[in-house]
């Protein structure tokens, strides 16, 4: 019998001052069972860092032919593709012909060496960003995971703060390839 994804559900005041964006989310995210919740929060991430009324998570790990999340136009066109994790430079290089825009966030402390093998590879990608996601921010995350989350978000500057209840953390992105 195939296990079945965890659903969380996060409502996310956002409050992005570098882009003038102030609206609340209500998502349901889904945790695939070979998931960990930090890759499910690095995506969390990655939505409130682009969040917009079109942004909408996807099938993921399920599929092979969509990212993690994805803008679409009206007219179906793919605006924003975006990956968590460490993909393989095939991969990347068919998000970059499907998309007007690829944003990539790394984290966990382990991508420096993927970065290092893959990035004279895609260089010269024009519509490619990557982000990492340092390790001591993801793991500020930690303690916010709950089946139920209620997240007040801020960005400024860069950088991104997020607290609950109970819990604050910073978190500074860094960007490898813009």
């Amino acid at each position: 019998m195939a296990l079945k994804s965890t659903i969380y559900k996060a409502v996310c005041q956002i409050s992005d001052m570098d882009r003038g964006y102030y609206q609340p989310h209500h998502l349901t995210i889904a945790l695939h069972p070979s998931e960990t919740e930090e890759r499910m929060m690095a995506r969390l991430l990655a939505f409130v860092m682009n969040a917009h009324e079109q942004l909408h998570f996807t099938k993921g790990l399920s599929t092979d032919d969509e990212p993690d999340l994805w803008q679409k136009s009206l007219t179906d066109d793919i605006e924003l593709w975006i990956d968590v994790g460490m993909p393989d430079d095939k991969r990347i290089r068919k998000a970059s012909s499907r998309a007007d825009k690829v944003i990539l966030y790394t984290y966990g402390g382990r991508n420096t060496v993927w970065w290092n093998q893959v990035k004279p590879k895609l260089e010269r990608f024009k519509n490619l960003t990557v982000i990492n996601l340092p390790k001591e921010s993801t793991d500020q995350l930690a303690p916010m995971v709950k089946r139920t989350m209620q997240l007040q978000i801020s960005i400024q500057d860069g950088q991104i703060w997020l607290c609950d209840d109970q819990n604050t953390a910073t978190i500074v992105p860094e960007v490898w390839l813009n």
